[in-house]
């Protein structure tokens, strides 16, 4: 992956290791200052910060606050770590003043939920976690978990069961959890770019899983954004030209339970099925956690009721990958 630079006063280039998506080159470089890099992980991924700015201890600065600010809300969103607050509300299904990124991205959720019908839902886990039980089972049923199992999980999950205010959430149906890895790596752009702009970055590409572009590339030309094949990353099948705009993409080849690939990470929590209706669903929007809900309930959706979504929502278009290679834009 290749992050982009700015000619001007502030230049910043931020990567990191995205399923899907790619920063391309945008032509020809000027010479820029030594940059200040970072290496790491983000939310269970490999993530990268590279920043070119004129002054050197400015860059660092920016660095430092970037990788604080996303160590401090994986705190609160990773489910691969035991001590964030995620993991606390679901073990202990409640938590006691709640931090208000936690409040505001339940919120969004729900925001999403509405608009996709239902398609895009954060109470799935309990689903997630019988796909994977029955798949780590030797000699479990290539048909997958049962549809009693699938019928008791889906008691489990909603929305509208999730009692959340500035002071409390739970979760009061028995057995049930979340997921926020639909739209946390989103949030988290969009908080980093909220970051950069109070520091002055006016030109910039943030990628935390999902792209971000903060005005336009150098020269006033738009960023360019690369859609990998979802079963080739090293593959460019398509490339999107963006200015202050986010870009997410969803694919059911991400993550695969069983061996032949019938079943994948994006669960429907309507029916607890996971369809491959698309080989892979990229978003634009103005913001990263929109987008990344977006690019998940999509997966699950037809043409029409993707159109139907959009209808209104200026801005927002979605391209669909097709399991035979082609690609259909939708937009209002």
């Amino acid at each position: 992956m290749i992050s982009g630079t700015m000619t001007r006063r502030r230049m910043i280039g931020i990567s990191a290791a995205a399923a899907g998506m790619a920063l391309l080159p945008f032509g020809s470089r000027a010479a820029v200052p030594e940059a200040v890099t970072w290496q790491g992980e983000a939310m269970g991924a490999q993530a990268s910060l590279t920043i070119h700015h004129p002054d050197h201890s400015t860059a660092e600065k920016l660095a430092a606050m970037v990788v604080t600010e996303m160590r401090r809300l994986e705190r609160i969103f990773s489910l691969y770590r035991d001590d964030s607050d995620l993991v606390l509300l679901n073990r202990q299904r409640f938590l006691v003043a709640p931090p208000k990124e936690l409040v505001e991205i339940l919120l969004l959720s729900r925001e999403a939920g509405a608009r996709t019908g239902g398609a895009f839902d954060p109470t799935v886990q309990p689903l997630w976690d019988a796909y994977r039980r029955h798949f780590s089972t030797p000699g479990a049923s290539k048909a997958g978990p049962s549809a009693k199992i699938v019928r008791e999980c889906l008691a489990r999950v909603g929305l509208d069961r999730i009692a959340c205010s500035s002071d409390r959430i739970e979760l009061p149906v028995p057995g049930s959890a979340l997921t926020l890895n639909g739209i946390a790596q989103g949030y988290i752009t969009d908080k980093v770019v909220d970051l950069l702009r109070a520091g002055g970055i006016e030109r910039s590409m943030v990628d935390m899983g999902e792209s971000r572009a903060i005005g336009s590339a150098p020269g006033g030309r738009p960023w360019r954004v690369g859609i990998s094949d979802p079963q080739d990353g090293a593959r460019i099948l398509k490339v999107l030209d963006v200015e202050d705009r986010a870009v997410a993409t969803s694919s059911p080849f991400g993550f695969r339970f069983d061996a032949e690939g019938q079943f994948s990470h994006i669960i429907d929590p309507r029916s607890g099925a996971t369809p491959q209706r698309h080989a892979g669903v990229t978003v634009v929007a103005g913001q990263a956690a929109l987008a990344d809900a977006l690019s998940t309930a999509f997966n699950l959706m037809d043409a029409a009721e993707i159109a139907a979504v959009l209808d209104g929502m200026t801005g927002v278009e979605a391209h669909i990958l097709s399991h035979d290679g082609k690609w259909a834009r939708i937009c209002a």
